[in-house]
């Protein structure tokens, strides 16, 4: 767990309507790079943890018999359902759990998968716990955004969104520390999976970078109405941290974007998406 904060179901409250439109996607082709570098044939079962509204799991449950999505918000699950059935993707479930929940009964797995989701766990425990759930030779996937993406020459045709100024007005209506559930993240989230990794059994671990389009520097165009998704499906800024002061901070928002772009439309560089996996040994059981 990050030091000196506890998890509470206030997490993501009132995120989940905010995650498709505000998020930016990951790297097509991401689900291919995975399943090719495993080896994917649609055997086996798969276990996404903290899937949020079902980002990843959706992409790669076709590579699999069933996928299962664990995740304590229910608007999350909800909203991973729905986009389930709009996808038409019919071997996925969900359940309503923790991190610290498992093995809750599910089985065993080929794959599991934490999307951006395993700084919030408590993750010795955690990985401890993959580790047995995964069958022999089995895989603990983490997928997020590169931290630190080169620099693009690739000029933007709008305004870049005003990340800091954005950044400065949740701190002036939230404070200086950032904010998480009802607790605060004073020395932000944890890194070094690989660590925890390697405490755990895991071995050979395997890096994988994919490009976020046909070519580097793939550019998404944004309106204001995406940027203020963005900051609400944010554990930082979710929505009910602001209390009866929400319509004021979106008005003082929406002000710093149309200073930013007077039409209120934006661009930005798309991410690439690492990709890091891990095995668990042969010979385990």
């Amino acid at each position: 767990m990050p030091e000196g904060w506890e998890w509470d179901s206030t997490l993501f409250r009132g995120c989940a309507a905010y995650y498709e439109r505000g998020r930016l996607p990951y790297a097509p082709g991401f689900a291919e790079t995975l399943a090719a570098t495993l080896g994917l044939d649609g055997r086996g079962r798969l276990l996404d943890v903290g899937r949020g509204p079902g980002t990843v799991i959706l992409a790669l449950a076709r590579y699999f018999t069933e996928a299962v999505g664990i995740d304590p918000d229910e608007d999350m699950l909800a909203e991973a359902e729905r986009q389930a059935e709009r996808r038409r993707v019919t071997n996925a479930r969900w359940v309503a759990a923790r991190a610290e929940d498992l093995p809750a009964g599910l089985g065993t797995f080929r794959v599991v998968v934490f999307a951006q989701s395993f700084h919030w766990t408590d993750r010795d425990r955690v990985a401890a716990t993959v580790l047995d759930m995964l069958e022999p030779g089995g895989a603990f996937v983490h997928i997020s955004d590169c931290e630190n993406p080169t620099a693009d020459p690739t000029p933007l045709p709008l305004p870049a969104p005003p990340y800091a100024r954005i950044s400065d007005l949740v701190r002036r209506y939230l404070g200086p520390v950032r904010r998480a559930g009802q607790g605060t993240l004073v020395n932000g989230t944890p890194d070094r999976e690989d660590l925890v990794l390697a405490r755990a059994g895991f071995e050979n671990l395997e890096r994988h970078v994919v490009a976020p389009g046909v070519a580097a520097g793939a550019v998404a165009d944004r309106t204001a109405d995406d940027i203020v998704a963005w900051v609400f499906s944010r554990s930082d800024s979710a929505p009910h941290l602001f209390g009866d002061r929400r319509e004021d901070f979106e008005r003082d928002l929406r002000a710093v974007l149309r200073q930013a772009s007077p039409g209120d439309r934006f661009a930005e560089h798309l991410p690439a998406t690492k990709i890091m996996i891990w095995h668990k040994p042969h010979g385990e059981r």
